[in-house]
């Protein structure tokens, strides 16, 4: 349990922590102090376990600042970056290792729509040492599509570096794009991201990603790639504005702060999508993205089919979707209807 003279110290370290190491430091002064102030006239007075604490803490950090990347959490084995205990552990890594597989690689979904358009659901951008061989396996499976469908709906973010790798498999060999650097105000130093020369296969049809108002952070890194290398069509809702990437940082009884030590700068535009999200080409509501972007492909389709046997048939399947209606077949039990 926290006393109210362990809550006082918690939050003069956080606001240490705070102006050392926010990426803006005047919202780190203006928020460090509103939280004193708040802890002073008893505001937490009610928080009396570390779980509480660290919750009104995310709560107050991100209403205040407006960035979505800061959070808490109580963490007793944390150790933080800097110290000689920073370096995971082999058991460790075996650990990530083993949750990364469980979850997929966080692929939910490889499929193939009806007209032979691809479909991946990504729901987030795990560890690159882990993931990287899994994306290669399902854009394996796509090379034979005349189009693809990458559903970012539900991703809430991870490593820029993941999306980097991804993002080498959608331009030609040789093709080496800069995508995205990272500035850190704790080191003053900043990270660049740049497609993988040795990634392969390479797929060269078109792309349509679909974004929704869940979209976040290195989710939304993906979507704004593709969209400021012209190198796919955005189609859904604007994403949640989230691109100030966090570091973790112990401020005493096991609470550790999620404080946004850096800034995305995307190399073409000079900016990023804090606060404003990235913007869709075609605007729809995240549930009807699926069918929109499966639409817009298939009239595509139906333009350039080769033969009017092709077209005849992706006309069909162009109908079929417009209506929301699926070549799946319902199956039964024997015996039943």
């Amino acid at each position: 349990m926290l006393s109210a003279s362990d809550r006082a110290v918690i939050v003069r370290t956080l606001a240490a922590k705070l102006n050392a190491n926010y990426i803006e430091p005047a919202v780190a002064d203006r928020v460090s102090r509103a939280i004193a102030r708040k802890n002073a006239e008893g505001g937490y007075g009610s928080t009396a376990s570390a779980q509480a604490f660290s919750e009104a803490l995310a709560k107050d950090l991100r209403d205040l600042s407006g960035d979505l990347h800061f959070g808490a959490r109580v963490d007793e084995r944390f150790r933080e970056r800097g110290t000689d205990a920073d370096v995971p552990s082999r058991a460790e890594m075996d650990e990530a290792r083993a949750q990364t597989l469980q979850g997929g690689y966080e692929i939910q979904k490889v499929e193939r729509l009806p007209g032979n358009v691809g479909y991946i659901e990504l729901r987030g951008f795990g560890a690159p040492e882990f993931v990287g061989p899994a994306y290669t396996a399902a854009m394996s499976l796509m090379m034979g599509t005349d189009a693809l469908i990458l559903d970012l709906r539900r991703n809430g973010g991870g490593f820029a570096a993941s999306v980097a790798y991804l993002m080498s498999h959608f331009f030609p060999p040789g093709d080496v794009r800069h995508l995205n650097d990272m500035y850190y105000r704790p080191e003053n130093a900043t990270t660049q991201f740049w497609t993988v020369r040795s990634v392969a296969p390479r797929y060269d049809k078109p792309v349509y990603v679909l974004t929704s108002a869940r979209t976040g952070s290195a989710g939304e890194e993906c979507a704004y790639d593709f969209q400021t290398q012209q190198r796919g069509t955005l189609v859904g809702e604007t994403t949640a504005g989230a691109a100030n990437p966090p570091c973790p940082f112990s401020v005493g009884h096991g609470i550790v702060v999620g404080i946004p030590a850096g800034r995305s700068i995307n190399p073409i535009t000079k900016t990023s999508w804090e606060g404003v999200g990235v913007k869709p080409d075609i605007a729809v509501p995240a549930a009807q993205a699926l069918q929109a972007a499966h639409v817009a492909i298939l009239r595509n389709l139906v333009s350039s089919a080769k033969d009017d046997k092709e077209r005849t048939k992706l006309q069909g399947v162009l109908a079929m979707v417009e209506k929301g209606e699926t070549e799946t077949p319902v199956y039964t039990l024997r015996g039943k209807r």
